[in-house]
C-alpha cells in the first residue's frame, strides 16, 4: 500500500460520529436515509432479531416507532479501532400499553464493523433482556428478579475444602 492509497480510506472516527448523531436524532422520517450509513447488505443482529439487508434493518426500527412511545438513544460512550467501534448508549423509551407515563431505559452497547465505504457492515447489539425489559413486566417481572436471586452466586454460601492432602 502506498502512502497515497491511504487516503482513499474513510475516515471511520467522522463515521462514527455521523451515525451516533443519526441514532440521537432518529425519527420514522431519517430512516429514508439509512443507505447513507449503512451498507445495502448490512447484518444487523440484536436479541430479538438477526437480519441482513436495509428494508430488513428499516422494518425493525419502523416496529419500534410503531411499537413504543417517544424511543430515542443517547449515545454514552465510544470507542473506534481500525474499521470497527464500539458505543454504549441508553435507550429511552415509554411503553403505550402499560405504564405510559413512565420512562423506561435499556442499557446496552453495539459493535459496529465498517465497510471501505464507511457505512456500517455489521451491525450487533448487546443487552440483558432479562434484566432491562423483562424484569420490568408486571407478572413475568416476578419470576425474573426470583431466578436471578435464586441464580445468585452472591446469596450462596460456598464451602471450601479444609481437609489436607
Amino acid at each position: 500500500m502506498t502512502a497515497n492509497s491511504t487516503h482513499s480510506l474513510p475516515d471511520i472516527g467522522a463515521s462514527v460520529e455521523r451515525l451516533v448523531q443519526f441514532y440521537e436524532e432518529l425519527t420514522p422520517a431519517h430512516l429514508r436515509r439509512l443507505d447513507t450509513y449503512y451498507a445495502a447488505d448490512a447484518h444487523f443482529k440484536d436479541p430479538f432479531n438477526d437480519v441482513y439487508g436495509l428494508t430488513a434493518i428499516t422494518r425493525i426500527f419502523d416496529h419500534m416507532f410503531a411499537s413504543l412511545q417517544q424511543p430515542h438513544f443517547v449515545v454514552t460512550q465510544r470507542l473506534v479501532q481500525g474499521q470497527q467501534a464500539f458505543l454504549a448508549w441508553e435507550f429511552r423509551f415509554r411503553l403505550r400499553s402499560w405504564r405510559p407515563d413512565t420512562e423506561q431505559c435499556i442499557n446496552g452497547a453495539t459493535l459496529l464493523c465498517f465497510d471501505a465505504q464507511g457505512r456500517v457492515s455489521q451491525h450487533r447489539d448487546y443487552w440483558d433482556t432479562a434484566e432491562e425489559l423483562y424484569e420490568k413486566l408486571p407478572l413475568l417481572g416476578a419470576l425474573m428478579r426470583w431466578l436471578r436471586k435464586a441464580g445468585s452466586a452472591s446469596r450462596k454460601t460456598i464451602h471450601a475444602d479444609r481437609s489436607s492432602p
